[in-house]
């Protein structure tokens, strides 16, 4: 443990944090770490104490040669508990698997409900194992999920999904989702992620719970319509009061628009555009 931990100190990816607390509760002090290398989708690797250590998924076990043939279930059983499975060899040698669980929050199910709910298809991407990413989304209510994309393959999935015709969507707040968040129609950041996931979003979600995404969703519905009432609104007001200010019924029966009428109108419409705005303020979000 304190041989793992000192590799993944050098790493900012979540999983790695994970271990280096766990060593951390454990009193386990980490040493001194050199020739670290992250590969990327796969692993990394460094040098500790004079040993060379790798810390990473199947693929990088068996492009490193690594004899790991009697472990691999015990490592699918893991993943199909929702955990990630990681092989951790010392002087190519495996020396143990360790499984860390990302825990579901407890908002998240219903968030993604509340998405489908509103007819929004929602698409799970994780560089997680197939195992890892069936067992995560049979828990959340996912239908559709990819499993074991490289970080560098994320905006590939978002162009797929945009030329079967998706307006897509893209939720995250790591670094390797930066790519997908600016290439999609709308990039949603969570504010809780790295400063590049949100330099490269469109909109930051202020908190961590994915309601945040679906009431930004809401809201933006909510504002689209406001919109298009208040046009409609003044559409009317125009096409009624300008033809009589113009004198087409004059004519017939003699009826003209008075300037204080038509100014009264126009105040009138203006007053109901800004007041109609104003309901946004009681907009409920999580009602909807």
């Amino acid at each position: 443990m304190r041989l793992a931990a000192s590799l993944e100190s050098g790493s900012e990816h979540p999983l790695a944090l994970s271990i280096v607390e766990s060593a951390r509760v454990r009193g386990l002090a980490t040493l001194k770490v050199a020739n670290f290398n992250a590969i990327a989708g796969h692993g990394v690797e460094a040098n500790v104490d004079g040993k060379h250590l790798l810390f990473g998924n199947e693929k990088l076990m068996r492009e490193r040669t690594i004899e790991i043939a009697q472990f691999v279930d015990r490592a699918q059983l893991l993943a199909s508990e929702a955990k990630t499975a990681m092989y951790f060899a010392v002087n190519n040698h495996l020396a143990a698997i360790i499984a860390v669980a990302d825990p579901i929050k407890e908002d998240s199910i219903a968030a993604i409900k509340r998405l489908q709910h509103n007819g929004i298809r929602v698409v799970m991407l994780t560089g997680d194992n197939r195992a890892t990413a069936q067992a995560v989304a049979a828990k959340v209510g996912i239908a559709d999920f990819f499993a074991e994309v490289l970080p560098q393959d994320k905006s590939d999935k978002v162009v797929e999904l945009q030329a079967q015709g998706e307006i897509v969507g893209m939720t995250g707040d790591g670094i390797n989702d930066a790519p997908a968040l600016a290439m999609a129609n709308v990039g949603f950041a969570i504010g809780t992620g790295t400063d590049v996931a949100i330099e490269s979003a469109d909109i930051t979600l202020m908190r961590g719970s994915l309601h945040g995404l679906a009431d930004a969703i809401a809201v933006s519905k909510a504002t689209l319509r406001n919109i298009k009432q208040n046009l409609f609104g003044a559409f009317i007001y125009n096409v009624a009061g300008v033809p009589v200010a113009a004198g087409v019924l004059y004519p017939f029966l003699g009826l003209l628009l008075s300037p204080v009428i038509a100014g009264a109108a126009m105040a009138f419409s203006s007053l109901t555009v800004v007041m109609n705005a104003n309901r946004l303020r009681l907009f409920n979000a999580q009602a909807h």
